[in-house]
């Protein structure tokens, strides 16, 4: 296998739009061709658009764009940029009426840090479209949805530590897979392969990590609130031809990468949430590509929190010794 850029795989293109200062943005994958699509939704509190629409009874069989952004609940407004965007390029179904593009959604909680009366909305949106479109501008780390990305916030944003967006995608033949990650999660984050914790809940003086795990057992009593400000999205891309159920399973299998890279993980105060796209012909098997999608999720995970640059008073990876 060799690894690759995760904007090799065509046809999608990938557009981001952030607002450093009130530290929110959004990150759109487009493919006018139409893809297909699936959804696995793990977290207990996702803020999500169009979600049913994967299902496989569904109807459509693929949609236009997938939109990650920041503003929680408040910035699913901004798909509706994204639809006026595809629709003034043509694209989209046609019902007899009205040009209707497809567009799924879903949104980490950003609200903490910068500005929260700033979220995405459609004008966002739009131009995340208009730069995916036009001039695709995909990057890892304080970029699009990562902006006020965050992790280890069990104990509030005074310990946490500032994390991003991370890709990762390989090719092994023809075929492709690969996935952009938003990390934005309760939890810690460690190197898969090693064990190592690498980013997440820090110690009193904020000097060095420790384990979330162990602050959430120190005290057996339920919580009711967990600092509920957080979720972990993904996109799993592969140019192998899967339909909408295929995908779904491709989407669960994902999750590995979640479940290895992040503990916890799918807590009641997460949305943890994996998309599946093919926007290819390839013939593959299923149960590599799955294996290869949780591989992928995992090291995109890990290159969120690398990538990521400190910031709204907190410290990045790289920032502790």
């Amino acid at each position: 296998m060799q690894e690759i850029p995760i904007t090799e795989i065509r046809p999608i293109r990938i557009g981001q739009v952030e607002n450093a200062e009130a530290a929110t943005g959004c990150t759109v994958f487009l493919c006018g061709e139409g893809m297909r699509a699936g959804l696995d939704v793990r977290g207990g509190g996702p803020a999500s658009r169009e979600s049913q629409l994967l299902h496989p009874l569904m109807a459509a069989q693929s949609i236009h764009a997938i939109l990650l952004a920041g503003g929680s609940a408040y910035g699913l407004g901004a798909a509706n940029g994204v639809m006026a965007y595809l629709e003034e390029r043509g694209i989209g179904y046609q019902t007899g009426f009205a040009l209707v593009p497809l567009v799924a959604q879903a949104d980490i909680y950003d609200l903490s840090l910068g500005d929260p009366s700033v979220r995405p909305d459609a004008a966002m949106g739009y131009e995340a479209a208009r730069r995916a479109f036009e001039a695709p501008n995909y990057r890892d780390g304080n970029f699009g949805v990562g902006c006020g990305a965050s992790v280890g916030k069990i104990a509030g944003m005074a310990r946490a530590m500032k994390a991003g967006v991370g890709s990762f995608a390989v090719r092994a033949g023809e075929l492709q897979v690969g996935a952009v990650v938003v990390v934005n999660a309760l939890g810690d984050v460690f190197d898969w392969k090693s064990g190592r914790q690498v980013a997440g809940l820090r110690t009193v003086d904020g000097r060095a990590l420790c384990g979330t795990m162990e602050a959430m057992a120190s005290s057996a009593r339920a919580v009711e609130n967990k600092f509920t400000g957080n979720t972990t999205l993904a996109v799993v891309i592969t140019n192998a031809a899967f339909d909408k159920a295929r995908l779904c399973k491709i989407a669960g299998m994902a999750h590995d990468g979640f479940a290895r890279s992040i503990n916890p993980v799918h807590t009641s105060a997460d949305g943890d949430s994996i998309y599946a796209v093919s926007v290819g012909s390839v013939p593959a098997d299923q149960d590599l590509v799955g294996a290869l999608a949780a591989q992928a999720v995992s090291e995109a995970i890990l290159r969120a929190v690398e990538r990521a640059e400190g910031a709204y008073s907190l410290p990045c990876a790289a920032d502790l010794p």
